[in-house]
C-alpha cells in the first residue's frame, strides 16, 4: 500500500496578517509624501505671480520721470504721479490699477513693505535706487530692486 502524504498550499494566516501590516506601512509612507508634494504644488504659481506684480509695478515706476518735472504732480492720487519719486513709501493692501480698483483674483497678494526709491551711484552715474516688495497669500515677500537713471 502506497501512502502519499499531502501538503497544504497556501498562507497561513499569520503570514497573511504580517503582510497586510507591511504593505499598509509602505502605503502610508508612500501617502505622506504624496500629500506633501500636492499641498506645495500651488507654491511655484503663487511665487510667479507675486513676482508678476513686482514687475509690473517696477516696470510702471522706471516708466516715469526721473525728476519731478517743472509744474508736476506732488499729491497722493497714484493716477497722477508722474516722476520716480512719488512712489517712495507706497503701499497697498491689496493689489489695485491706476485707478484704484482692486484686481480681481490678487486679493490675497499686497504691496508691502513700502516701495523704496533712494538716490545712489552706480560707477559714474547717479541713479535713482528701486525696490519693489509683494507680499503673497502665504506671507512670503518677493523683493525685486531696479535703476532708473536720468537720461
Amino acid at each position: 500500500m502506497c501512502t502519499t502524504e499531502r501538503r497544504q498550499r497556501g498562507f497561513t494566516l499569520i503570514e497573511l496578517i504580517i503582510f497586510i501590516v507591511i504593505v499598509g506601512i509602505g502605503v502610508t509612507g508612500i501617502l505622506s509624501v504624496y500629500t506633501n508634494t500636492i499641498r506645495n504644488s500651488a507654491d511655484p504659481m503663487v511665487r510667479k505671480q507675486a513676482m508678476a506684480i513686482a514687475e509690473s509695478l517696477m516696470e510702471e515706476i522706471t516708466a516715469k520721470e526721473y525728476a519731478n518735472p517743472t509744474g508736476g504732480y506732488t499729491g497722493v492720487t497714484r493716477s497722477l504721479w508722474d516722476d520716480v519719486d512719488d512712489y517712495n513709501g507706497y503701499t497697498s493692501a491689496t493689489v489695485v490699477d491706476l485707478q484704484g480698483s482692486t484686481v480681481a483674483g490678487l486679493t490675497g497678494y499686497r504691496i508691502a513693505p513700502a516701495v523704496s526709491v533712494a538716490t545712489t551711484t552706480l560707477g559714474a552715474a547717479t541713479v535713482k535706487k528701486i525696490i519693489v516688495n509683494v507680499t503673497d497669500t502665504q506671507n512670503n515677500v518677493v523683493t525685486l530692486t531696479g535703476y532708473r537713471g536720468n537720461y
